[in-house]
């Protein structure tokens, strides 16, 4: 199959380990940006997260690109 990873003889979608660090990159600025007044700014917390959330998890998925060929 193109595009799994093998784990323990699990397989896994490709996308499985960019979502993991995405996930929690982003887990990590949230808890940053919580400490911080900058949600007092943003209209839409939830809205802005997500986006935070597809941002982080595009960077990711181009730093990983060639890491299972």
């Amino acid at each position: 199959m193109i595009g799994d990873l093998t784990f323990y003889g699990i397989y896994l979608p490709a996308l499985a380990l960019p979502l993991a660090m995405a996930y929690l990159a982003s887990a990590a600025l949230r808890a940053l940006l919580s400490h911080t007044p900058f949600y007092r700014w943003v209209w839409h917390r939830a809205l802005f997260n997500v986006s935070v959330f597809v941002i982080v998890l595009q960077a990711t998925v181009r730093w990983t690109a060639g890491w299972t060929q």
